[in-house]
């Protein structure tokens, strides 16, 4: 059990390692997965997926509006109530529990309640960047909900999407939004050089190469936060698509970071942060420095790209 501790500034809570709660974590991925593809496939492609991701709330995860024969609707995950919520411009809306159930389960109760709200929707049902991906409607092995830990992990989403925000304020160049991906279940924000990148060589399990070509198709930086299953630990992380030579090697901070040879990226662990007496000063250094090694090592026009560049001049 973990304590109900939270460090003293911000109230980051604390975090289970994933293991101990590895069986809710793939189920609430596996759902996240669901609720994401019925935006993908009422949604405009929007460059690198962004049009099918998540945002975090005051409450959970939301699609954001999707627009449907004439009006708009949303889902909603709520963790505070523990709800799943689809909510309509014509003011229906359709609820459930999100508890234990298994993901066919969640498949067939999300479906029949959009299809009772009007809304006619068919997706691809095999899960994406995972290694074992059994179609949602066949899927009853995952149907786990421990909602302390749901809601905790979505409590630190709630930090570091604000921190993650204020980091990217400071980009005037190109810079995806703070957004949560359901492929790999993780949140993210990216900022782009302004120079396409070579051609990305795919390989990411049950994805198809294009999806992942169409992502990394011009050159950046790019920072986020998941739960470390594989890692051992819940952790941030940062990354330079093509990594300049001598990227591995950069001076970052904090002394916590460390570089993941295997993942190619930098590391620095959720309770570095989580436990430190000003986790926001901590988590902006990771991401600044890492996004400096990145743009300095890469000779980006930094000059035209930050805010606090121009300020400066």
């Amino acid at each position: 059990m973990i304590s109900s501790k939270t460090s003293k500034s911000n109230h980051w809570p604390e975090l289970p390692e994933p293991g101990k709660w590895e069986d809710t974590l793939t189920t609430v991925h596996m759902w996240s997965q669901i609720i994401g593809k019925i935006r993908l496939e009422l949604s405009p492609w929007i460059n690198h997926s962004w049009g099918s991701t998540l945002y975090v709330t005051s409450s959970g995860l939301t699609t954001s509006p999707i627009s449907h024969k004439g009006f708009k609707f949303e889902i909603d995950f709520n963790f505070i109530d523990h709800k799943l919520v689809i909510i309509t411009s014509n003011g229906n809306q359709k609820t459930f529990d999100l508890e234990p159930m298994s993901v066919a389960d969640f498949y067939d109760k999300t479906m029949q309640s959009l299809s009772e709200l009007g809304i006619e929707v068919n997706i691809f049902t095999r899960p994406v960047e995972v290694e074992t991906a059994i179609p949602f409607e066949e899927d009853t092995v995952h149907a786990s909900y421990d909602a302390d830990a749901v809601k905790r992990f979505w409590k630190a989403l709630v930090q570091i999407n604000r921190v993650f925000t204020e980091f990217r304020a400071e980009f005037i160049g190109k810079v995806s939004p703070v957004h949560f991906f359901w492929g790999a279940f993780d949140l993210a924000v990216t900022r782009f050089s302004g120079r396409t990148a070579p051609k990305h060589p795919g390989g990411a399990p049950n994805c198809a190469d294009w999806v992942m070509e169409e992502a990394y198709s011009h050159e950046l930086s790019s920072a986020g936060f998941w739960a470390g299953p594989g890692l051992g630990e819940p952790a941030f992380y940062s990354y330079a698509y093509p990594a300049p030579d001598g990227y591995n090697a950069a001076d970052v901070k904090p002394d916590s970071a460390y570089y993941h040879n295997d993942l190619g990226e930098y590391i620095l662990p959720y309770k570095a942060v989580q436990a430190s007496e000003n986790p926001d000063a901590v988590l902006i250094d990771f991401l600044q420095s890492t996004y400096e090694a990145a743009a300095e090592l890469g000779n980006w026009d930094r000059h035209s790209l930050e805010k606090r560049i121009l300020k400066k001049n």
